[in-house]
């Protein structure tokens, strides 16, 4: 994986700029600030030459909040024109063309590497000192799967190129295009492969296109001398896999609605009704107890929770006075 590039070892943190498609959410930056002031900045955020943020978002974000006003970037040089203008996009509104189903291939192709790049440094630099940080502020795959690692990485591109959990799709179309490229297939499997990215071009659907060419290929391998066993190998394989992906996709799945859930702000009925039944909460329970038996972790969630609440209630106070709105 090559890496064409330079750094820069006192970017002026206000010049480099975050685009649209990058996600605002940072989630708790506390451990990566901490970080920073612990042992610096030991992989450095990656820009496009004209300044566009490619990976390092929440990196970048960190920095802000500790006031610093330079930064080292990692430069990456031999970046498409298209690519670097999507990095750039501000409005949806003033895009250009919706990108094709090719095309987004082939960007996605590229911001992958990118990614992989990316992760590559930070995995270096952590032989050096600890950085708690994830890649580009994208959000990932599954948190089993350490950053730069495939499926999160096809996770990530797929989202930054299209705004959708494309991969499948765009990968689809990367397989098309090497099997019309590989000398090795019989010429008839490449002329398929040719015929259904042309169609893909002019507007046909990428699924049905990919199997006929994974079919073509099948076809041919079942002609080879020895095919059988080498088919029967490939066959458990394929069950093997997608045994692993169905489990890996359930679990995934599972994750993305407890975080939908965990993150889904509930109604003023729901607050309502948690403080009716806290009311009076204080007169069941003894005072000396608790001072023998709790534990001072449980202790220290309550002050926790006493201090959020109490921040939590100065906010709303403060927006009540601002919008007028009555007290009762």
């Amino acid at each position: 994986m090559s890496e064409r590039g330079h750094i820069e070892l006192d970017r002026s943190v206000s010049t480099i700029v975050v685009g649209e498609r990058h996600r605002r959410d940072t989630g708790d930056l506390t451990p990566l600030v901490d970080s920073l002031k612990r042992v610096g900045l030991l992989q450095p955020v990656t820009i496009t030459p004209d300044g566009y943020l490619i990976c390092g978002y929440r990196r970048l974000e960190a920095a802000k909040k500790l006031g610093w006003h330079t930064l080292r970037v990692w430069v990456r040089s031999g970046i498409s024109d298209e690519l670097t203008r999507l990095l750039a996009e501000r409005d949806e509104n003033t895009t250009h063309k919706p990108l094709s189903n090719i095309e987004a291939a082939h960007l996605y192709d590229e911001m992958k590497t990118l990614l992989q790049e990316d992760a590559a440094r930070r995995q270096r630099a952590s032989q050096f000192g600890h950085e708690n940080d994830k890649t580009a502020g994208q959000p990932g795959g599954s948190e089993s799967e350490p950053p730069g690692a495939p499926g999160r990485t096809r996770h990530q591109a797929a989202l930054l190129v299209t705004q959708r959990a494309s991969h499948t799709r765009l990968e689809a179309i990367l397989e098309m295009e090497r099997v019309a490229a590989d000398r090795e297939l019989p010429k008839d499997v490449r002329k398929v492969a040719e015929d259904e990215l042309a169609a893909i071009r002019n507007g046909g659907p990428v699924d049905p296109g990919y199997q006929r060419v994974m079919a073509a290929k099948r076809i041919a391998a079942m002609m080879a001398p020895g095919a059988e066993a080498k088919l029967n190998e490939e066959a458990e394989k394929a069950l093997e896999q997608a045994k692993k992906d169905r489990r890996r996709r359930i679990q995934e799945n599972k994750r993305q609605r407890e975080e939908e859930a965990a993150n889904r702000k509930r109604s003023t009925r729901s607050f309502n009704l948690k403080w009716a039944e806290m009311d009076g909460w204080s007169k069941k329970y003894d005072v000396e107890q608790i001072a023998r038996e709790i534990k001072p972790d449980d202790w220290a969630l309550f002050l926790r929770v006493i201090d959020e609440t109490k921040a939590f209630a100065e906010a709303v106070t403060l927006a009540k006075e601002a919008g007028g709105t009555p007290e009762s």
